[in-house]
This record gives C-alpha cells, sequence and structure tokens, in this order.
C-alpha cells in the first residue's frame, strides 16, 4: 500500500514538474528495491509497510546527520536540500508520538514484559517496536527505558 503512494506521488511530482519532490521519492523508491533485493537474497518476502517505516526512519536520520554537518561546514543551501528530502520522506509515516505518549508507552511496555533492570532493556525495546514502529524515535525511546529501569 506505500508502495502505491509513493509511485503515485511519483507520477503527481512528474506532472508538477517538481524536480526536488521527483527526486527524493525515486530515491525513496530506490532504496526499497535495494532493501527488497536485500531481503530476498536472505530468503525472505518483499517487505511489508512495517518494515518499510524502519527503512524510511534511516533515510530520515542519515538526512539528519548530513544536516548538522553540512551546518558545522558552513553549506546552508546543502542542509536546506537534506531538510526538503526529510519533509518529503516524512510525509509517508505515521504521525510522530508526542514526548509524554512516548513516555506513557514506555511505562506500558515495562508493565507487560515484567521488566526488572537493564538486562530487561531488551524485551522492552522490543515490544515498542511491536507497537509503534515509524511513530517513535527509538534511539531517544532507548535513553528514556534505560533511565525508567535503572531509576
Amino acid at each position: 500500500m506505500m508502495r502505491d503512494d509513493i509511485n503515485a506521488a511519483v507520477k503527481e511530482a512528474m506532472r508538477a514538474k517538481d524536480e526536488r519532490k521527483l527526486g527524493t521519492l525515486r530515491m525513496v523508491n530506490s532504496t526499497i528495491k535495494n532493501a527488497d533485493i536485500e531481503a530476498r537474497g536472505n530468503g525472505k518476502p518483499p517487505l511489508s509497510d512495517a518494515e518499510l517505516l524502519g527503512v524510511l526512519q534511516k533515510m530520515i536520520k542519515q538526512r539528519q546527520e548530513a544536516v548538522e554537518l553540512y551546518e558545522k561546514g558552513g553549506r546552508a543551501e546543502l542542509a536546506a536540500q537534506e531538510r526538503d528530502e526529510i519533509a518529503v520522506i516524512s510525509a509517508y509515516l505515521p504521525k510522530q508520538m508526542s514526548d509524554d505518549d512516548v513516555k506513557k508507552a514506555i511505562s506500558d511496555a515495562i508493565a507487560e514484559t515484567g521488566a526488572a533492570g537493564m538486562k530487561d532493556m531488551g524485551k522492552v525495546i522490543a515490544a515498542l517496536k511491536a507497537k509503534y514502529t515509524g511513530q517513535m524515535d527509538f534511539a531517544k525511546a532507548s535513553g528514556l527505558v534505560k533511565a525508567a529501569l535503572t531509576g
């Protein structure tokens, strides 16, 4: 379903002659195809929409890192280009959870898994990923989980 949305957006961008959006969407399609090829090489089926969310999040994270580097290097135009790409890719992710919602989800996951300490952190993160892929930043969430389990 997400693939269809992206392909429809590619056609729309072509008609509108929106080169930036078109280039970004083509890059997204290429990344998805590469991930599918990698999965097939490992004997797995093509990626599901939930797995595609992870791919898109990874793409966004890469661009956020690039923005930081470009800004440090004084390349504002390249940083702006990366931000534009982030905006296009983000349109295909579900709405991100607020900080309060993330904290509540973490406390719920800790209660569900019966986590008692740091040794259970993996269980909690796995439970969060199962329910909230694409809706939260797991790099930030893991810090919050660690704090909750140690404090």
